[in-house]
């Protein structure tokens, strides 16, 4: 087997799996892109993608990969089988395992000798080792004997996913030298550093990040509340306590949303039943669209006015609508009944975007008298808002888009 000719299928080709397939593709891997849903597979077989992510587009309308909506054919005669599928957390902080379980059922019929499974998903602690029992109870297979499994997790940020798989260190979970030296020969193609561990050290390890990244947010949240309360001003705060010292650094509050950073906290929380840094951190980012809300109420009343919101994807420059805190603010906005709700997400070009109106900047600039700036879109800065917004407007800026260094301002 050469490095030039190996066969990798893929499970879930939608923001995590597609670009680790081109990026596959283009080492010179053949690829198999697997998924249920249908539309997915329409864009790919038309070489569109159904999302934004640099890189991608290009690299897209010259692959020749196999798209296939079955998981049975399409992983027949893989050297490597990647399983990237949603890893969701139930209402009562439980993960969700349905979606890994359902993938195994599928496969256990095909999976051969000599083959190798990768879980790519963000999973909780133990999942891993959960896959390992389904294969081995279902099949005749033996990891570390005739089979490999290894966790390897995908850390990349939206908009750099291509960037970063050419950048960033692997973190490759495994428990015996076949799985080992399987993951080391399709990893090694990428040219960056490889990190051994065991299964459980890498689960954590994903889930470290994610919610180290979750906390430091929740801090800067925390003091923007404490700030308003006492009517001070957190930006000017938050610059002369980073500035030019060198133990620590705190970030600017937003809110902190996603599907990873808003429900990882609880693939850790759920093993324990005491109230925690993790779960007070979550509390505190699901917070802020109240507190963005009650804080524009210490002005100016928002029943019968014309309410613009901008943005809705999860994070700047997105157009990943998933666990975003954007309906959330909506909803808190609508139940203060005002005259209209006006939305403008510049990163989707669709026309309603969940019941709401998908409005042009301008056009929500000059009807709205109150303004919340609820995602740092590049889209949204001092050139596009300042000098539009109608006179004697209000304007609810978290981010500080507009480097007035307040949360709450009047445009006279």
């Amino acid at each position: 087997m050469g490095y030039k000719n190996l066969k990798v299928s893929i499970i879930g080709i939608g923001r995590v799996g597609l670009p680790l397939a081109l990026f596959l593709e283009n080492l010179g891997c053949k690829v198999v892109g697997i998924d249920k849903d249908s539309e997915i597979l329409r864009d790919v077989r038309k070489k569109k993608m159904s999302f934004d992510e640099p890189g991608c587009a290009a690299l897209l309308k010259k692959t020749k990969m196999t798209i296939s909506p079955s998981i049975q054919s399409g992983v027949r005669g893989s050297d490597y089988i990647i399983i990237t599928v949603g890893t969701p957390l139930y209402n009562h902080i439980e993960s969700d395992l349905s979606y890994i379980k359902s993938v195994c059922t599928d496969l256990c019929g095909s999976l051969k000798e000599g083959q190798t499974i990768i879980l790519r998903s963000t999973v909780a602690p133990g999942t891993t080792s959960y896959l390992k029992n389904l294969v081995e109870d279902n099949t005749s297979l033996k990891i570390g004997k005739n089979f490999g499994l290894a966790f390897c997790p995908e850390r990349l940020a939206e908009n750099q996913a291509i960037e970063e798989l050419g950048l960033l260190p692997q973190i490759i979970g495994t428990e015996d030298n076949f799985s080992k030296n399987m993951t080391n020969k399709l990893f090694n193609l990428f040219g960056v550093e490889l990190l051994f561990t065991n299964y459980l050290s890498a689960e954590l390890i994903k889930l470290f990040n994610n919610v180290h990244r979750f906390t430091d947010f929740a801090v800067a949240n925390q003091f923007s509340v404490i700030a308003e309360k006492y009517n001070q001003n957190i930006y000017e705060i938050i610059n002369m306590a980073n500035k030019n010292y060198p133990r620590g650094h705190i970030p600017s509050p937003g809110l902190t949303a996603g599907t990873c950073l808003r429900k990882d906290f609880g693939l850790l929380n759920e093993s324990s039943s005491a109230p925690d840094l993790f779960l007070s951190a979550w509390k505190i980012n699901e917070h802020m669209p109240f507190h963005l809300v009650n804080s524009a109420k210490k002005y100016t009343k928002i029943r019968g006015k014309t309410i613009a919101v901008l943005g809705y994807g999860f994070k700047k420059n997105s157009d990943d609508i998933r666990d975003s805190l954007v309906p959330k603010l909506l909803r808190y906005i609508e139940r203060e009944v005002p005259k209209k709700v006006l939305l403008c997400e510049p990163n989707i070009p669709k026309k309603n975007i969940e019941g709401f109106k998908n409005t042009d900047l301008n056009s929500c600039l000059k009807k709205a008298d109150i303004i919340f700036i609820a995602i740092n879109h590049d889209a949204f800065n001092k050139e596009t808002i300042l000098g539009k917004i109608k006179k004697n407007a209000w304007c609810v800026d978290l981010w500080n888009v507009l480097g007035q260094k307040q949360l709450v301002l009047r445009y006279n």
